[in-house]
């Protein structure tokens, strides 16, 4: 049963923002203007949500992620306090050169706190990011990355169990152990 929309009353949201039905917004947020955000996501205080940026349902953002433009987010995806995406990968203050570079992030990823997803890369389903990683390029599906940059030392299950398996293979887990 899906809850009413809350916006806090200090949250800013712009009136061309498309919000779903039972999603919450907390306190001193930020959503532009064309951003999309489903239903059923919890968008935590101080959030910043960029022109254009996509979240799907049943996201859970936590206090302090900033989403920029280009960021697509799919479904049951979990972004941990104070992450951070980048869209430009030759920032500079002024100029006309700034490009902004899509970044994916799959189904029912896990972003640790702290982590920053370089723009450009995909972040396969099911994959975590561990705390504080810095990712330089994509992750694959179910992947256990760490680090700066970040690097794959496992993989995990559906459930965010990490497998205890031999990276040093060439290829990834069979599809019964991620499901489990």
């Amino acid at each position: 049963m899906t809850r009413e929309t809350y916006i806090d009353s200090t949250a800013v949201v712009h009136a061309d923002a498309r919000i779903g039905r039972g999603t919450m917004i907390w306190n001193w947020s930020k959503v532009r203007e064309g951003a999309s955000i489903s239903v059923d996501c919890n968008i935590g205080q101080g959030v910043y949500i960029d022109c254009g940026a996509k979240i799907g349902a049943n996201c859970k953002i936590q206090n302090n992620v900033s989403v920029y433009q280009g960021v697509t987010i799919d479904d049951n995806v979990f972004v941990g306090p104070n992450a951070t995406f980048t869209n430009d990968l030759y920032p500079r203050a002024c100029g006309d050169a700034w490009e902004v570079v899509p970044t994916i992030v799959g189904t029912g990823a896990s972003i640790g706190a702290n982590s920053t997803i370089v723009c450009g890369v995909t972040l396969g389903q099911y994959c975590m990011i561990g705390a504080g990683a810095v990712v330089t390029r994509d992750v694959p599906p179910f992947a256990l990355v760490v680090g700066q940059p970040a690097r794959l030392i496992d993989y995990v299950s559906k459930k965010g169990r990490p497998l205890k398996y031999d990276i040093s293979k060439s290829i990834p887990p069979h599809k019964s152990l991620l499901e489990g």
